[in-house]
């Protein structure tokens, strides 16, 4: 049995999947039912694949639903629709259109998940026993955000960018240079390509695998193949997945900005392999002069991307980006919602330092966990600086939990006494996987949401349902003017046209509709106007609603609120208990 648990690995971690996804599928088939995509990103990724598979072109990226007649330029590329599109066409024989859709929203997520178990299973196979992969899985369950982005109908990228870095992890570790540096090259470049969000964590794996070379000259070869990899793998992924808007000069994607720094940077890695001089001094300075050379080539290049990435207005930055609530640091977060997210991180690190002191007089493990340790660490230093790091914080963490347990499980189990053995046991799981977080705010009265807090809650659920908005589809296809954050939804759940979503690239159009709700009634319908929008649609108390009531007292939502409806709008009828509230512009 303990042989084909090592031998066999990869084959049992794979049908250890296919049983999580099964029932994933099984609990959550109400939502896959009802379509229930988890944010604004979930229903612009479903409409971005069926564009595609309308016929609008490969490299054509914008949403013509929104902001008609110009369309909605999004600022990602095809490598996520593929599969998504590919499940269409699978269940399209068997199943209507809509139903194809569901079945592909609800499996597609779990995808990546494989990917991610196989990861973390090859990193601890190396650093912690061959036997220690199911232990990896177990507490990669566990963990409460980095699932959430494999759970179905999140259909967006992170799940596939989180498989990335936990390839990235295990190649980092292999001992095996050349295999490990072409891991960390190519899943770096996917990652890239997909999408910025990893970038620090791209540049975190180089930065290692230069160290590495720096303190022993023969991982001149990992450097040379990892070069090769991701300065190939990036112009790959430019030319075969960038859309024809991102080959402008913009800096939130894999553009000739970006492509220029990464492929300049696999050169100059790659020089460095080749010439890979005797002395570690002389390979520090060579690697410091080429971090330099890259860095002020961007800044004297580049200079339009040395503030934020988003190159948003500073009026729909204070207005807007500063306020999302996943970009702000951990420690600014409610406690409830911090501390299941820092837990884990912090578990890891307690076990990344033990397992550096027990990998003292092994220096191949040693260098593995050194990888790991930094890595970690810097993962949970990246969650001082936006919550939304906290997925890859947990992801970063478990193979150091897994080391942590390799040692303590054993001293309880094993213990004398058998409440030792029994609650030892317990509670060991619960502190390594970092479950105890939950079970601890069960038992403190804090951080509750208020009345009001539930209210906004339920208005953002329930506006954003298929029983609000397929009501809509009983009136001709026209534009309607919505928040926002509603307009994504409206387009996929209904033949509507929308104004906006929440995507930096148009912040013309987000700022139209931030003024149309905060703004004179005058002012609201001249904008309303110049869309060409003959629908209103709002949704009292959802999150947006409030922001336009409590910033703007007085303006045209604040007042629409108050029911002094304007002449210019004209109530339609919806269904008995709708939450929405629809107009006709006149």
């Amino acid at each position: 049995m303990r042989a084909d648990l090592s031998r066999r690995w990869i084959t049992l971690a794979l049908v250890v999947w296919a049983v999580v996804a099964a029932w994933f599928v099984w609990t959550r088939w109400g939502q896959i039912t009802w379509l229930a995509l988890g944010d604004t990103d979930d229903n612009m990724r479903l409409m971005q694949v069926r564009a595609w598979l309308d016929g609008q072109a490969w490299y054509d990226l914008r949403q013509y639903r929104l902001n008609p007649p110009d369309g909605f330029d999004i600022h990602w590329s095809r490598i996520v629709d593929l599969p998504i599109a590919a499940l269409i066409l699978l269940f399209r024989p068997f199943t209507t259109e809509i139903g194809a859709e569901k079945l592909a929203c609800g499996i597609a997520p779990l995808l990546p998940l494989a990917l991610v178990m196989l990861g973390l299973g090859a990193t601890v196979r190396r650093l912690v026993h061959p036997l220690a992969w199911p232990v990896a899985i177990a507490i990669l369950l566990g963990t409460s955000a980095t699932m959430l982005m494999f759970m179905p109908m999140r259909i967006d990228h992170h799940g596939w960018q989180l498989a990335m870095l936990s390839l990235t992890v295990a190649g980092l570790c292999d001992p095996r240079g050349p295999r490990g540096g072409a891991t960390v090259g190519l899943a770096s470049a996917v990652s890239l390509a997909i999408g910025l969000e990893l970038l620090p964590y791209a540049i975190m794996a180089g930065a290692i695998i230069a160290l590495r070379w720096i303190w022993d000259r023969d991982e001149a070869r990992r450097l040379a193949v990892y070069a090769l990899t991701l300065g190939g793998g990036a112009a790959a992924g430019f030319a075969a997945f960038a859309s024809e808007a991102n080959h402008a000069m913009r800096c939130d994607a894999l553009t000739p900005v970006w492509l220029s720094v990464v492929v300049a940077a696999g050169a100059l890695l790659l020089v460095l392999a080749l010439v890979n001089p005797q002395s570690r001094g002389v390979r520090l300075a060579l690697a410091v002069a080429a971090g330099a050379a890259i860095v002020a080539g961007y800044v004297l290049l580049f200079p339009q991307c040395l503030g934020r990435l988003e190159g948003v207005s500073p009026e729909l930055q204070r207005t807007w980006l500063d306020n999302v609530r996943e970009a702000k640091p951990v420690y600014k977060h409610p406690f409830r919602v911090a501390f299941p997210i820092v837990a884990l991180p912090l578990v890891g690190l307690i076990g990344a330092a033990l397992a550096l002191w027990m990998a003292r007089r092994d220096p191949a493990r040693l260098r593995g966990w050194a990888v790991v340790a930094l890595f970690s660490l810097f993962a949970a230093c990246m969650l001082l600086w936006q919550a939304r790091a906290g997925p890859a914080a947990q992801l970063l963490a478990v193979p150091s939990a897994v080391a942590l347990a390799w040692v303590l499980v054993p001293l309880v189990v094993n213990h004398r006494r058998m409440a030792v053995r029994v609650f030892g046991t317990v509670g060991a799981a619960l502190i390594v996987s970092g479950l105890f977080a939950g079970l601890i705010l069960r038992w403190l009265p804090i951080d509750v949401p208020s009345p009001y807090v539930q209210r906004v809650n339920r208005a953002n659920g329930r506006c954003a349902s298929v029983t609000a908005m397929t009501p809509l589809n009983r009136l001709p296809a026209q534009t309607v003017f919505t928040f926002n954050d509603l307009g994504p939804r409206l387009i996929t759940l209904t033949h509507h046209r929308a104004i906006a979503g929440p995507y930096h690239r148009n912040g013309a159009a987000i700022l139209d509709v931030q003024h149309a709700f905060s703004r004179s009634p005058g002012q609201a319908r001249a904008i309303m106007r110049r869309h060409g929008a003959t629908l209103l649609l709002v949704c009292p108390n959802m999150a947006e609603s409030t922001v336009y009531r409590a910033r703007n007292p007085g303006g045209f939502y604040d007042q629409l609120a108050r029911n002094r409806r304007p002449a210019w709008l004209t109530p339609l009828p919806l269904p008995k208990g709708s939450p929405l509230r629809l107009f006709r512009i006149d």
